[in-house]
């Protein structure tokens, strides 16, 4: 969806926050969304490794549970 607005979306976006919030908030909001975008950023990345870890987990489980009656031994 943002891909579609293109440079001069941006721009006028931009003049609008500008003369909506000013010049001195401007900053503000910048660092505030930065510190937001960050953040999501490093949850969506502890979610990710997670769930590897989980799926690796499962994958090692099943490998022994194979093993096992490959040996003729019950689980």
């Amino acid at each position: 969806m943002i891909g579609n607005i293109g440079i001069p979306g941006l721009i006028i976006i931009l003049i609008i926050a500008l003369v909506i919030f000013g010049p001195r908030k401007l900053p503000e909001i910048g660092s505030a969304f930065g510190r937001t975008l960050s953040e999501f950023k490093k949850g969506a990345r502890e979610i990710t490794q997670s769930l590897e870890e989980k799926e690796t987990e499962g994958q090692t489980s099943n490998l022994v549970v194979v093993s096992k009656k490959a040996d003729g031994t019950k689980s």
